[in-house]
């Protein structure tokens, strides 16, 4: 059987996956039920199309509500940048095939709650949200998906990566047999 680049034991990559998991659903639960709430607002403005119109008028309200602003932009799905490589359960991997699929798939999910919000009363759309909430989830990923990659590389079971990537040629290892010698 060959290996697919997991690390550790079947037992310990099974829990790790469900964790993953179950953090990434909990993560997503939050996060819709924070963004989808109806707010009370005297009047919503139009859908927010331009890009960095949003960014530039936060930063005019003063330091505190920008940062504050922008910084909940930043944060609302960054955990997904760890969260859908945990869930994933490869400790070899690509780091740019890692960084490509975090980054998509946050933005989808970025694009799907942002239509969603759209609909509910209070919320309009708003590009700059989109493009923080992609933000957020690449430096998350970059920060610290590779870092604990190569960590558990090393605290795993003491193969070098390269020979990780090397036991999984298409065909397999060539079996041997010990006690059958080689053919003069």
């Amino acid at each position: 059987m060959q290996g697919h680049g997991y690390g550790g034991t079947p037992a310990l990559r099974y829990r790790y996956r469900v964790a993953g998991c179950v953090l990434l659903v909990a993560h997503l639960l939050a996060v819709c039920w924070l963004a989808l709430r109806p707010l009370t607002a005297p009047w919503v403005s139009a859908a927010h199309l331009e890009p960095l119109a949003s960014i530039r008028a936060d930063l005019e309200l003063g330091p505190w509500a920008a940062a504050r602003a922008i910084g909940a932009g930043l944060v609302l799905l960054a955990p997904l940048g760890v969260l859908l490589p945990w869930a994933r359960g490869r400790i070899v991997a690509s780091p740019l095939g890692s960084l490509t699929r975090t980054v998509f798939t946050g933005a989808m999910v970025s694009l799907g709650l942002q239509v969603i919000q759209s609909g509910v009363v209070g919320q309009v759309l708003d590009v700059d949200a989109l493009l923080l909430n992609v933000t957020g989830v690449t430096v998350t990923h970059l920060a610290v998906v590779p870092a604990v990659r190569a960590r558990l590389r090393r605290k795993g079971d003491g193969t070098r990566p390269e020979a990780l990537r090397r036991e999984e040629c298409p065909q397999g290892l060539t079996p041997t047999i010990p006690r059958v010698g080689i053919a003069p």
